[in-house]
């Protein structure tokens, strides 16, 4: 199963996707699905908070990487997704905003290094 909420974030100028659950099978497709749909709309997927994401297979770590290339920061906490999005961004510019020791990483990051 696979959650996906919404938020405008108007600081980013764009909309934050909570995302939980299983980043797997057909929910990969949902979400690219989703993220399109957002596009077509002209609204801008600034960030993806992937904190409540639980397992994320091949094609799931695959649209991450497109997402993020198109600009999307991604969020993540725990091992799993922090290990996700260090692989995916390839030694961007992390920063641990909290006790929980959160990862965060985004395109304007990388380019900035």
């Amino acid at each position: 199963m696979l959650k996906i909420t919404s938020q405008r974030d108007a600081a980013l100028q764009g909309v934050s996707l909570v995302i939980e659950g299983r980043l797997a099978g057909p929910w990969v497709e949902e979400l690219d699905a989703y993220c399109r749909k957002m596009f077509e709309d002209d609204h801008h997927c600034a960030v993806l908070d992937l904190t409540g994401v639980t397992f994320v297979d091949k094609d799931g770590k695959s649209l991450l990487a497109r997402l993020w290339g198109q600009g999307a920061e991604l969020r993540a906490s725990g091992c799993l997704t922090r290990c996700i999005v260090e692989e995916i961004t390839k030694g961007g510019t992390f920063n641990a905003s909290s006790k929980k020791e959160d990862k965060f990483a985004s395109r304007a990051t990388q380019d900035e290094t």
